[in-house]
C-alpha cells in the first residue's frame, strides 16, 4: 500500500473517532507504528501528513465515510456510555433511622480545595441517604486558630457557589454555656477532671500509664476546680479539664485528653465574644 493511502486512511480513522477533525500526532503516531521505517524518512513526509489531514478535515462527516468506505475502512460504531459514578455505600448505614453529616470548618480563612472537599462529600451523603447535613463553625481557640469575623459569611458564601444548603447550622462560640453545663455534668458523674499538673509531668504519666494525680480528687474539689476555671482564678496553662479514660488505652495522645483548656480572652479577644469567656 502507498504511502500516501496509508497516512490517509490514519487520518480518516483519526477523524472519524474525533467529531471530524484529524490530529497531527495521533496519526504520526499511528503510522509509525504500522510503518516504522518511515521513521528515517519522517521530515520528509511530514508535510504530507499535513496536507492530508487538512484535506480530511475539510470534509464533512459523511463525506469522510463515503471515502473510509471505498478504501475499505471497517468502520466501528463508537457507543459513548456514559459513565455512572455514584458515592460507595457507608458501611453499617442501614443500622441508623437517620444519616447526619456535618461540615466544621475553622473560620480562620476562606474554603480551599482541601476544605471543599469533605465539605462536598458530607452533603452528598446527606443527601443520598435523605439525611440531615449540619455546618458547624469551629472557632474556640482564638489564640492559635484566630477565627477572622468576614471568614463566617465568606465561607457560606463558597459553600452556596459549591450548590451546597445546609439543614442546621451552629458556631461554637456561641454555645459555650450549653458546653459548660455538660462539663459539669460530666464532673459531677465522675467523668471528667480539673487537671492542674505541669505538661511533662502529664506526659511521664501517659507514656508509663499511670493515673493522673488530680483525677483522685473528690468531686467536690473537681467541681470547686472548675468553677475557678469559668471565673479567672487560673492562669492561661495552669488548669485544663481532662476527660476520664482507659489510663493503658494503647495511644497514649488520647488517654485522659483535653475537654477545655484556659485562654487568655484578653490577650486574644473572640471576634465574635471578645473576653467574655476565658475556657
Amino acid at each position: 500500500m502507498e504511502v500516501k493511502t496509508v497516512i490517509l486512511r490514519h487520518a480518516l480513522e483519526n477523524a472519524l473517532g474525533h467529531n471530524g477533525k484529524a490530529m497531527l500526532q495521533p496519526v504520526v503516531n499511528r503510522l509509525l507504528g504500522e510503518r516504522p521505517e518511515l521513521r528515517k524518512d519522517i521530515k520528509n513526509i511530514i508535510n504530507t501528513i499535513k496536507e492530508t489531514i487538512e484535506y480530511v478535515n475539510s470534509l464533512t462527516i459523511e463525506e469522510q465515510q463515503k471515502l473510509a468506505k471505498e478504501l475499505g475502512i471497517e468502520l466501528v460504531e463508537r457507543e459513548k456510555r456514559e459513565e455512572k459514578k455514584e458515592l460507595p455505600p457507608l458501611p453499617y448505614a442501614e443500622k441508623f433511622q437517620r444519616i447526619v453529616t456535618r461540615f466544621a470548618p475553622n473560620p480562620d480563612f476562606v474554603l480551599h480545595l482541601g476544605s471543599a472537599r469533605p465539605a462536598i462529600l458530607s452533603y452528598a451523603y446527606a443527601r443520598k441517604y435523605n439525611g440531615k447535613f449540619i455546618l458547624r463553625f469551629e472557632d474556640t481557640d482564638p489564640r492559635t486558630k484566630t477565627p477572622i469575623l468576614q471568614a463566617y459569611e465568606l465561607i457560606k458564601e463558597d459553600l452556596k457557589w459549591l450548590g451546597i444548603k445546609w439543614d442546621e447550622e451552629y458556631i461554637q462560640s456561641q454555645r459555650l454555656e450549653i458546653y459548660y453545663n455538660y462539663a459539669k455534668q460530666l464532673i459531677e458523674k465522675g467523668h471528667a477532671y480539673v487537671c492542674t499538673c505541669p505538661p511533662t509531668k502529664i506526659r511521664e504519666y501517659r507514656v508509663k500509664g499511670i493515673g493522673d494525680e488530680c483525677a483522685k480528687l473528690p468531686v467536690e474539689s473537681q467541681l470547686e476546680r472548675w468553677e475557678k476555671m469559668l471565673t479567672g482564678e487560673y492562669d492561661e496553662g495552669e488548669a485544663v479539664l481532662r476527660i476520664k479514660t482507659d489510663i493503658k488505652y494503647p495511644d497514649p495522645s488520647v488517654r485522659d485528653w483535653i475537654a477545655f483548656r484556659i485562654i487568655d480572652t484578653e490577650k486574644y479577644p473572640h471576634p465574635l465574644t471578645g473576653s467574655k469567656y476565658n475556657v
